[in-house]
């Protein structure tokens, strides 16, 4: 006798649909979720890692323009994971006015001895080679050699006639400078890295 192929039916347990208004509050917890995770990782961003913000004035020309924007590193230097150089452009509290911050560029470290002759600098003895400076934006300006305390940084903009700086206030302490300009996004035909 021939065996059968039997089927034997297969229970399927039949699932109702989420009604609409279940499934409208789930999508707004989670969208709500994520909405707040985002709000939480950009604070945390700005707070403590990079920060947008405008360059107001020609100080820095024509490395960053007035109006520009840039990121700044935060993290870098408050939590001393970076050395500060010569040639970086830092953000630091204006030494005048706490409430205004100023962006420069770092020429003298702790223990150089830094001078300007006519417009020329010379740190530690020997002319500074500054190729982000045109000749149209130096001046003759001189000053007499100053050796740089600790925890101290000259600074100066790129446009000299133009700028205000250590030539006028002295030094800028470390405990002031709280960023580092790293990019340039706005205008878009500038995005890049800055120099």
């Amino acid at each position: 006798m021939e065996q059968e192929n039997a089927i034997e039916p297969i229970s399927v347990p039949i699932v109702p649909a989420a009604s609409p208004r279940r499934s409208l509050l789930g999508a707004l917890v989670y969208w709500t979720r994520d909405l707040f995770l985002s709000v939480v990782i950009a604070i945390i961003v700005i707070l403590f890692l990079y920060q947008p913000v405008k360059v107001e004035g020609t100080s820095m020309m024509p490395a960053l323009d007035d109006q520009e924007r840039i990121f700044i590193n935060k993290f870098v230097y408050r939590l001393h994971f970076g050395d500060i150089h010569r040639g970086d452009m830092v953000v630091f509290w204006a030494p005048v006015d706490p409430s205004k911050s100023f962006i420069k560029r770092v020429i003298g470290v702790p223990g150089d001895e830094v001078e300007i002759d006519r417009g020329v600098v010379v740190v530690n003895g020997k002319a500074l080679v500054e190729d982000y400076v045109p000749p149209e934006y130096r001046d003759q300006v001189s000053i007499e050699g100053t050796r740089i305390p600790p925890d101290e940084y000259f600074v100066l903009g790129d446009h000299r006639r133009f700028s205000n700086d250590s030539r006028s206030w002295g030094t800028v302490r470390r405990r002031d400078i709280y960023g580092k300009a790293v990019f340039v996004y706005w205008p878009l035909t500038k995005i890049g890295v800055l120099k």
